[in-house]
């Protein structure tokens, strides 16, 4: 595989992106920095074919990006290939409001594999490869420039090792069958609404502090005000007010500004500074949550009564049997929540009890809460029989 030196020109980048448009698949990966700012700030492009990879330098002076995005973004025809892609898809939904098409992540495919629950990248690499990554640069400052010699071939690792390890998972995938089960998971990736959503809906993301309507009508107005106040000053939302802060002041919202002294989380300085007078005046304005807006109530966890505690003891125990039976990880078949709910009875809207979730696992559960399926023991080894055979 050729290894391209940093590409820092916008002719450079647009010929590159030409080659590989004829490729079926180009593996794609990001670094970045968002520790100090709201929006990630991306630092380096990574992308590969089979034939060459190279490193986009985003940062150099005058590039543009715009080929780069219009094969991600505009260019159904070329498989993006991501490994745990969540944040690198969150960096071009930023860029372009839209979300690369179509997709593949090597993590989730590894899932269906049984290479194990959410395998980082070295270690699926290790166990697929048999190759072992060099991890020295991994918390490099990628926002300083020049980058050197070590960062950059540690960076170019990620995808062209990316690009050998997924045709080999798809082959994989096809023997064992498994290709369909994948694609209502890339399916819910490619959902923009994980990246897009509006302020005034940032307080569903939050624990609610109980369900009064006036309780959450100030949480949603607090919620929205420090959306928008973090994403125009670019800086982590934790910043401006934690959470538990904003739920402290829709719980017990102060009477005048000099008040926030007395809010724990909250520094002196907001009794009398713009900030705080702001926080005044959308606590002011706020209005109790419409009745057609309030969350819907949450069903009682099973987990509540003694007897469907002990059903849903028994499903882990069959999800883990069933799990390592057909070699996938257990945390792609079900969650914890399924097997409570399915425990209690629920038998309407789980994922279990749909399509191969269904015939690898979801069948023989019904029939264990429902006691057609039995645990027993063989020569001092667990196995399940059929009540009545």
């Amino acid at each position: 595989m050729k290894i391209h030196p940093l590409i820092t020109k916008s002719d450079e980048l647009a010929a590159l992106c030409a080659r590989l448009s004829e490729h079926d698949f180009v593996a794609v990966d990001t670094e970045f920095m968002r520790e100090n700012t709201y929006f990630p700030e991306l630092c380096l492009i990574q992308i590969a074919s089979i034939d060459e990879a190279a490193a986009i330098d985003p940062l150099a002076n005058g590039i543009d990006l715009d080929p780069l995005l219009d094969l991600l973004v505009d260019n159904r025809d070329v498989l993006k290939v991501f490994h745990a892609g969540g944040q690198d898809l969150e960096i071009f939904h930023n860029m372009t409001d839209e979300m690369p098409r179509p997709l593949f992540d090597t993590q989730i495919a590894a899932m269906a594999l049984g290479y194990g629950e959410q395998v980082g990248y070295a270690n699926l690499v290790s166990a697929a490869l048999g190759i072992q990554l060099d991890k020295g640069a991994r918390f490099t400052d990628w926002s300083r420039r020049p980058l050197d010699k070590r960062q950059l071939d540690y960076a170019i690792a990620d995808v062209t090792h990316l690009a050998t390890l997924f045709p080999k998972l798809l082959d994989e995938l096809v023997e064992t069958g498994r290709g369909a089960w994948l694609d209502e998971e890339m399916e819910r990736l490619a959902d923009p609404s994980s990246f897009a959503f509006a302020p005034e809906d940032a307080w569903k993301r939050m624990k609610l502090p109980g369900r009064s309507p006036q309780v959450l009508g100030r949480l949603k107005a607090l919620a929205a005000w420090r959306e928008r106040e973090a994403r125009s000053k670019n800086i982590p939302r934790g910043r401006i007010v934690k959470d538990d802060t904003l739920g402290e002041l829709a719980n017990h919202p102060p009477k005048k500004q000099a008040d926030l002294v007395k809010i724990r989380g909250l520094s002196k300085g907001w009794k009398d500074n713009d900030i705080g007078a702001r926080l005044m005046d959308v606590l002011d304005a706020a209005e109790p949550l419409p009745e057609e807006e309030m969350p819907a109530k949450k069903p009682r966890r099973p987990g509540l009564t003694k007897d469907a505690a002990l059903v849903s003891d028994l499903l882990k125990l069959l999800l883990k049997i069933r799990a390592k039976e057909a070699g996938v990880a257990a945390r792609l078949i079900a969650r914890a929540q399924d097997l409570e709910l399915l425990a209690a009875g629920v038998r309407e809207d789980l994922d279990i009890l749909k399509g191969w979730r269904y015939e690898e696992f979801g069948r023989d559960a019904v029939d264990l809460v429902e006691g057609r399926l039995a645990f027993a023991t063989e020569n001092g080894k667990l196995k399940m029989s059929r009540i009545g055979e």
